[in-house]
């Protein structure tokens, strides 16, 4: 089982990769003269893009503030240079890190790892099933859980 997770990982990292590649032929490519507002513009389409891959919102839009700072390393460091794409994967990297992650996801799958549950046991009571609480609440999780797996929410 553990393979299969670790796959499953590769092929999300490798669809990200893709994605940042795809995204700085796009925006940084043969590029050399950048102002603030394009290269504000790239990185939060970047962005943009992650949260698409991902499959749910899960990365904050930067800060305007981290945005400045990325952009004044950059152009102190590529003055009249083409940006390189091991650059852009840093300077995405240092704005991903500051922004953080919104858990927007994280908060979907708890809600339903821990809502549904509750809520089928609340139903349970009421229509008076004689199924017991040690096998109907862990039946229910472990159908979430499978359920969520089979939507790729997991």
């Amino acid at each position: 089982m553990g393979q299969n997770t670790s796959s499953f990982g590769n092929k999300k990292r490798k669809e990200i990769d893709s994605t940042i590649e795809r995204c700085y032929k796009t925006y940084f490519e043969g590029k050399t003269n950048w102002t603030p507002a394009t290269f504000f513009r790239a990185i939060c389409d970047t962005v943009e893009e992650l949260n698409k891959k991902l499959g749910s919102p899960q990365l904050s839009a930067p800060k305007i503030t981290t945005l400045n700072v990325a952009f004044e390393k950059y152009k102190a460091a590529a003055e009249g240079k083409e940006l390189s794409k091991e650059g852009f994967q840093e300077v995405l990297q240092e704005v991903l890190i500051e922004t953080g992650f919104s858990g927007i996801g994280a908060k979907d799958i708890f809600l339903y790892l821990f809502g549904v549950p509750v809520a089928a046991l609340m139903i349970k009571r009421q229509a008076n099933l004689k199924i017991h609480d040690d096998i109907f609440i862990p039946a229910i999780t472990s159908a979430t859980v499978f359920l969520l797996a089979k939507l790729n929410k997991i």
